[in-house]
Formats: C-alpha cells, structure tokens, sequence
C-alpha cells in the first residue's frame, strides 16, 4: 500500500493539476498491480467516500480514480457494486464538478455491466432530470446566492435608454432563464448522456416513449445550455442505432420505430437562434442520418434538408464548417440533386429565414437563397424566382449591413441567372444598388459593384448606360466632399459591427457603464427586435460623396473585366484620374488605397496597350500615396507599382516615371522594397461567393 500513498494524496488534493497526476500515477501503477494490490486500491477508494468530513475535492478524486479502476478487467464486481450507491449520492452534490465525474462513473459501470445498471438506477436520474426542469429565479440557496441573483435581476430589468419601453422585469426573468446556469439539471442530462454512451446499442431497447418524452421536453427548454446537453443525449441515444449489428431488424431498431420524432425535434434545434444549440443539434443530426437505412434518410430529407443546407453558410464557424462536413458525408455527390428533389421545402424555408431576428440567420439565407441561383438547375428555380427575389428586396433594405450585402450580392446573381424574371423588379433594384454603393461599410460597397456588374453582363447596353452615368456622377462628387467630418464628430471614425455606428463618449463618465442592461457575448441577436440593438436604423449616419467614389472605383474595376465596355471604361480614366487629386479632405487616404488596390485589376481589363495610353495620369496620385505616412495606403501603392511592373514590364514602366517626373525614381526602389514579396490578391478583389 506506500506505493500508493502518493496517488492517493494527490487524488485527495484541492489542486485541479495535482489531481489530474494523481490520476496518471495510479494509472501507472495499476499496469504492474497485482490482485492484492487491486483490492487494496478499491478499499481505499470506497472509504474516500465514506469519510464524514470528506471535501468535494476528495470525492472528485475518489470519482476519478473509480473511473479508472472501472477501466481495467482487473477490477472486481464487489467494487462496482458497493460503488454504485456512492455515485448515485455524488449525483445529488452541490459541486457540479462532483456530479459530472459521478455521472463519467456511472458511464464506466454501463460500459462494463451494460443496461442493468440504468435499470437499477433509471428511477433516480430521470426524476433528477424531471424535478429539475422547472425552478424560480429566487431559488433557494445561501444568503450570497440569492442576493447575487437579486442583484443580477436588476440589472437585466435596466434600461440603456429612457424612452425604450423594450425591457420590463418579465424580460429579465426571461432573459435570465435563457442565459443563466440551471443548477443540477445539466449534469443530470450529462449522467444520462454517459450512461447511454457507456451503453452503446445495447440501450436500444430500453429507448420508450416516456423516456423520449422527457427528453423532447428538455428540447424546448428556456435555458440554452439545458437545450444544448439535451441535443448531445440526443446525439447518444440516436447512435445507439442497431442498424450494425448481424441480427439488425429495423422494425425492433427504436432510432428507426421513433424517427419522425427525432427528426422533428432535430429540425427545431438546426433552426435554434443559438450557435452553441446549432452545433449540438448538428451533431446529433450527423448521428442521426448515418445511422440510418438509406431508405429512411429520404423520408426525413424534406425535413432536414432544408435546414442543413442553411447552416453550411451560418455565421459561427463551428456550426458551419461542422455542417459542411456533414452534408458531404450524408449526401456526398448528390447533394444538388437533393436540393432540386426537395427544392419546394427549400425554398419555404429560405422564405421563413430570411425574416428572422437573429441577423446572422438572415445574412445565411440571402447567401443560400444566391447559392440557388448560381448552382441549382435554372429551370428548377425559376417557379420561385418571384418569391425569392422579392425575400432579397426585404433583405436589401436591412438595419444590418452584413444582410445588406448578402442580399445585394444575392440580387446579382439572380438577376445573372434569371434576367427576365428579375426585369419586373429592376427599377426598385438599381435604387438599392446605388444606395449600397454609396454605404458606409466598405465591403458593402464593394458587393454592390460586384452585384452592378453581373447587371451589365445581364442586360448589357441597357444597364451599361445607368451604371456609368452613376460613375461618372460619383467621381466628380468628391469635389464636393466637406474638408471635414464635424457634422458626424460624435460617432467613432472606426468600421461599425453588426451596422452600429457607436457614439463618442466621455469614458470617463462611470454613469454610462454602470447599471445598464446586460447582453450575452453568445448573441446579441436573439433577444432584441429587429429595429432595435444591434440593428438599430439609427445609429446609421448619411453617406459621404467619397464613399460614391470609392464604390465608383470598385465598379470601374468589375466593368472592366467586361470585354465589351474596354473602350468606355478608359474613357472614364480621365475623370478617375481627377477624382483621385482631391485630397482636402481626411479620408482621401482610403480612396487613394482603394485605387492603388484596383489600378493594376483595371488595367488588365482594358488590355495593357490601352492602359499605357493612360497611366501617366495616376503617377502623381500613385507616389504621393507611396510617400504618404498612412502604412495602409503606402504599402498600397507600393504592390500596385510591382503589378504594374508585372503587367507592362518593369523598363517600360520605369522609362515613364522618368519621363513624367525624374525625382519620381528616387522612390522607385523604396516601392519595390515595400510591395516585398507579398503575392496577396489585393484586398479590394472580391472573388465569386460561390
């Protein structure tokens, strides 16, 4: 037994690190442990538990180190079994650290011992689970505890805004419902979730109705992080399918007997305005359609499919690199036929997505809603162009600007795909087109060029005419732009997020940081109105004549990959040339990047030969970037001289600056040595979205 001494010392510590290496050195000893050595090592674990003063830290040791007893064969049956009445007490403890390693245990007696042990303590954990769905916020507990959720409640019920009537206490309950821990019932669902892993197929047959119910029951809770544990117990029970094994029987498989169910309440959390349940829920929905025969994945497809598809293209990267890896499991090279298969339920949903409140929802439907457009067979879309456009029209005009410009760039591509069914909605769209054009996001600016010029390849010289005169209207505006930006110096002059333009303050002002209304990092979203919060219209400021002319550069840059508009797009060179001399006002700078960016894209437009006709008018705007203290637009200019340099060959190219102006050669070099070796595409490109 000394040879153990120190294992269990550091299982009994009150140091997380020290207990985790008391774990690795009992592991250690155990491979070399006789039958004598296991017997004394489960006696001592036992009266860990049975001390009367025993701290929480003692019995997450004893837990974890029963657990990895429980994993050697070695181990004997009198152990589990006078093991098992500890863990169900461990269950009931208030440290939640001790009831989740209770419920990892029970987890190791079921994979040992199978479903006998969830029979013989099915009647505990699921009235674990079933007393602990409801509770008030003033639950009982400690003096401290109730103050600090009194306390928390206040400040929920607060409102930033006098004149708001959003924010009542019934908000505050709610919102403290869906954000707050919920005691014991997650790691009652966590028991679960191990005992039914642990398991494995074998819990099959014990998966009833009564059991799905309580489990469909947590599905719909208030509390996201209840809804989340509820989707992974999901996630187990449906990989208990026996769809494997050799005397597989489909009617007796409960996966299968209770599909529709599952599939239902799947659908509900790929919709969930949580990412954390997305995810939770796409995990369970991956298990779900594996374990499936064939032939009843096509049942459940006008379902989930729908759903699946949308969240490919969601927001939050773990729930939309996760889906992408699923839809290419599930559905692997058919899953273009499948969506033109259920294209009707697609369509609904994209529909019902794109008036969501969650913002990032909305900007993932205007992106799937383009997707159908440039991938799916034109023939299968067109009954619904109609409707779909019209979603994109709502979507155009969104509080946030992210939606904004997946709309736009959405509209493009449809009207690309389907100019004659889009032709009814062109006089609204153009209006939205330039309005985007002239946004004040940048990336919204550059959308809408990109959108314009999918108009042009459209309708061509009908467009072609709106669309320059646009361009031409922008870049001899900016001789207008204020030399100042006092009529809007109390907002940050830093890019907005999520569309908020936020207001300059005195930081110093505590009353404006204290005792003002909560949101969760998780997602402001959710639980504001869509004219409010995050996307609230008012916080959007009017455009600049700048920003028109930057955008108007952008859309120079995309006609002039058009072939057919080569010669007008260098008859706009003059007037972009002039545009770019103006430099009274402070955001000159970015203009001038944004033309440094794009020069090099323009000119192989429009070929070589006739840029060179041109290209002495950007030298002094080109250099005067280049020398500028702002590192953005210098290092700007300086890859835009080494693209030139590329494209029209560096003898040629120096021979002009010589000829235009001499001193010019003195910062030849110092260009050359600061576009470095970057091969980066320049970051006013915006490649196709799909």
């Amino acid at each position: 037994m000394a040879t153990y001494v120190k294992s269990f010392e550091l299982l009994c510590s009150s140091a997380k690190l020290e207990r985790d290496k008391g774990v690795l050195e009992l592991e250690t000893k155990l491979k070399s442990a006789d039958q004598n050595d296991y017997r004394t090592v489960e006696n001592r674990l036992l009266k860990m538990f049975d001390t009367l003063c025993t701290t929480w830290e003692t019995k997450h040791g004893a837990l974890i180190g029963s657990k990895t007893l429980l994993e050697h064969p070695e181990c004997s049956d009198d152990f589990s079994q006078k093991l098992q009445p500890n863990l169900m007490r461990c269950l009931e403890d208030n440290e939640s650290r001790v009831r989740l390693a209770a419920g990892e245990a029970m987890g190791k007696l079921c994979k040992r011992y199978g479903p006998d042990i969830y029979v013989t303590s099915k009647d505990v954990i699921l009235e674990g689970v079933k007393s602990n769905l409801e509770r008030q916020p003033h639950f009982a507990g400690d003096e401290h505890e109730r103050h600090e959720v009194e306390h928390l409640l206040t400040k929920l019920s607060s409102s930033p805004r006098q004149d708001s009537p959003q924010s009542s206490p019934k908000d505050a309950i709610e919102i403290f419902h869906d954000t707050a821990g919920w005691k014991s019932l997650e790691t009652w669902m966590k028991c679960l979730q191990c005992v039914v892993d642990g398991c494995g197929p074998r819990f099959n047959k014990h998966i009833d109705q009564s059991l799905l119910n309580l489990i469909f029951q947590v599905l719909t809770h208030t509390n996201r992080f209840v809804r989340e544990t509820g989707y992974y117990v999901c996630a187990s029970l449906v990989n208990c399918s026996t769809k494997n094994s050799e005397d597989h029987d489909s009617q007796e498989d409960a996966i299968v007997f209770y599909g529709q169910q599952f599939a239902e309440h799947l659908a509900e959390g790929l919709a969930d305005n949580w990412s954390q349940v997305r995810l939770a829920s796409s995990v369970a929905t991956r298990q779900f359609l594996l374990g499936l025969p064939k032939d009843e994945v096509e049942t459940y497809q006008p379902l989930l499919v729908p759903r699946m598809c949308l969240n490919r293209y969601y927001v939050a990267e773990g729930v939309r690199i996760y889906s992408q890896e699923t839809w290419q499991q599930v559905e692997g090279d058919e899953g273009k036929q499948i969506v033109e298969k259920n294209i009707s339920h697609v369509v609904e949903f994209y529909e019902s997505q794109t008036e969501a409140d969650n913002h990032a929802v909305r900007e993932a439907a205007c992106a799937c809603i383009a997707e159908l457009g440039s991938k799916v067979d034109n023939d299968i879309v067109r009954p619904y162009v109609a409707q779909l456009l019209q979603c994109l029209l709502v979507c155009f005009q969104d509080d946030s600007w992210p939606v904004r410009d997946a709309a736009c760039v959405a509209c493009g591509n449809f009207v690309l795909c389907f100019p004659e069914e889009s032709r009814s909605s062109m006089d609204a769209l153009y209006v939205l087109f330039f309005e985007n054009l002239q946004d004040n996001i940048p990336s919204v600016r550059q959308g809408s060029a990109v959108a314009l010029g999918n108009v042009i390849r459209a309708y061509g010289k009908e467009a072609s005419v709106k669309i320059i005169a646009k361009i031409k209207e922008g870049l001899s505006g900016v001789e207008q732009q204020p030399a100042n930006s006092e009529t809007y110096a109390s907002f940050e002059k830093v890019p907005a997020t999520y569309g908020v333009v936020k207001r300059v303050r005195d930081h110093h002002d505590d009353k404006s940081h204290t005792n003002q209304t909560m949101y969760s990092c998780g997602s402001l979203a959710p639980k504001m109105a869509r004219g409010g919060g995050c996307m609230d219209h008012h916080f959007k400021r009017p455009s600049e004549p700048w920003e028109l002319a930057e955008g108007c550069i952008h859309m120079i840059s995309e006609v002039s990959r058009i072939k057919e508009y080569a010669t007008e797009i260098s008859q706009l060179l003059p007037l972009l040339s002039q545009a770019s001399t103006h430099r009274h006002y402070i955001q000159h700078f970015n203009l001038l990047e944004t033309l440094c960016k794009q020069l090099s894209r323009i000119a192989e437009g429009i070929g070589k030969r006739t840029f060179k006709m041109h290209i002495e008018l950007f030298f002094d705007s080109i250099f005067y970037s280049l020398m500028s203290d702002n590192i953005l637009t210098s290092t700007a200019a300086g890859q835009c001289l080494q693209s030139l340099s590329q494209l029209i060959g560096p003898n040629i190219l120096k021979g002009r600056i010589e000829q235009h102006n001499p001193s010019y050669l003195t910062h030849w070099n110092s260009g050359q040595s600061t576009a470095g070796q970057s091969n980066q595409r320049p970051t006013g490109f915006r490649p196709p979205v799909y």
